[in-house]
């Protein structure tokens, strides 16, 4: 999901030449695997040059490991996940600073003394990245270095990660952790798809495979069991669309195809229905102090969520509306005025940029056949920052799922 240049040279691509239907297609979630086999196909040069640019530039990134952080959990072992809440500061009322208090929206710095975060983004980020220049190019190096961020951070038993997020997204004399740090982990997806595209190298054996999936196995059980997970299912708002993205992506890895049918058919009305009103605004998300960005951010997890769904033929962006609800596309049309310069009445501490709405814009013109978005995406510029998933939507813009 990670690869700019690229995303956005695909779309320049002949809608017949994606027509056509090649065998060498990847097991992969995010991004039509048929568009990516004609895109190996053809080895178009200008892709194949943006592939390798970035990921040239990935190679010499990480590798990234729970250990590496300074701070150990309180069950004494390093191999478990640990974040700190991003919006919780030291109490100034009390001696200890404790317990921290919150300010949402803006992110103490506290959060960088631990680097797990940060390491699991980067590498989900850059494992696919390099994965996927493996794919296009079949150059063996960077099978080799993909596989090795991989195995570092899940798979080796110095380095990785124990199968839980039982301690993230801590609250300082509050708790060790809770179930909204689920979200730190929002990228997990992105590795099984990058574990997809490495199938065949000579560097991502079979042994390799069957233990990242084992490791999946046992964190989706936890994902779907822990009171964390089941807080974090139970959530209205932006957290519960991003675990269904995040639990939805793992289930479809595993093979675990009803769960991931059910979590999206419920997402019908679970979370489009109840999050958006009839006008388009989602009130839980303009509670937040950053009300803008919230609002396309949760409809960023319900548009990827909707191309996992293409998977099974589910489609969440035509959910029709009720007297007391909308659909994905109203509440696009509710944020797009802010982006394009018009006042933002609500609370927003961020200054308003493109960037975050492209993906939404360009997925809504492929999926509602609405060129008024796409053009709009293009007017406003801004980088998109699920570059593949624009991929897989150029691909449903007249090729096989």
């Amino acid at each position: 999901m990670k690869l700019r240049t690229l995303a956005l040279l695909s779309l320049l691509a002949s809608p017949a030449a994606l027509l056509a239907q090649t065998p060498d297609a990847p097991r992969v979630f995010q991004v039509s695997p048929a568009l990516l086999a004609q895109i190996k196909k053809d080895q178009t040069p200008n892709i194949l040059k943006a592939v390798r640019a970035d990921a040239d530039k990935a190679m010499k990134q990480g590798p990234w490991s729970v250990m590496q952080k300074t701070i150990t959990p309180t069950s004494g072992d390093k191999h478990d996940y640990m974040s700190l809440a991003r919006y919780f500061w030291p109490n100034p009322a009390t001696p200890d600073h404790l317990p921290y208090i919150r300010k949402d929206g803006q992110s103490n710095p506290e959060i960088k003394t631990i680097a797990d975060h940060e390491g699991l983004h980067n590498m989900a980020k850059y494992s696919h990245m390099i994965a996927l220049a493996w794919y296009l190019t079949g150059d063996e190096k960077y099978a080799q270095r993909a596989s090795l961020l991989l195995r570092v951070w899940f798979l080796n038993a110095d380095t990785k990660m124990n199968p839980n997020l039982q301690f993230a997204q801590a609250i300082r004399g509050v708790n060790d952790g809770r179930g909204t740090g689920i979200l730190d982990a929002r990228d997990l997806v992105d590795t099984c798809d990058a574990a997809g595209l490495l199938a065949g190298s000579a560097a991502w054996t079979t042994a390799d495979q069957t233990a990242l999936t084992a490791w999946f196995d046992q964190y989706y059980t936890w994902l779907t069991t822990s009171p964390h997970g089941k807080d974090e299912a139970a959530a209205k708002n932006n957290h519960g669309s991003w675990y269904d993205v995040q639990a939805t992506g793992i289930a479809l890895f595993l093979g675990k195809n009803d769960d991931a049918r059910k979590m999206i058919e419920t997402a019908k009305t679970k979370r489009v229905a109840l999050q958006f009103k009839p006008d388009g605004s989602q009130p839980l998300e303009l509670a937040r102090t950053n009300s803008w960005h919230y609002s396309v951010f949760n409809l960023t997890a319900l548009a990827e969520l909707s191309e996992l769904g293409n998977t099974l033929g589910i489609d969440l962006w035509h959910v029709a509306p009720t007297s007391t609800s909308s659909n994905l596309q109203t509440g696009l049309d509710f944020v797009i005025p802010a982006a394009s310069g018009k006042p933002w009445v609500q609370k927003e501490l961020e200054p308003i940029t493109p960037d975050p709405i492209v993906l939404p814009l360009t997925l809504a013109a492929l999926r509602l056949n609405d060129a008024k978005y796409d053009a709009l995406a293009h007017k406003l510029g801004g980088t998109p920052n699920t570059q593949l998933l624009i991929l897989n939507a150029a691909s449903n813009a007249g090729t096989a799922k």
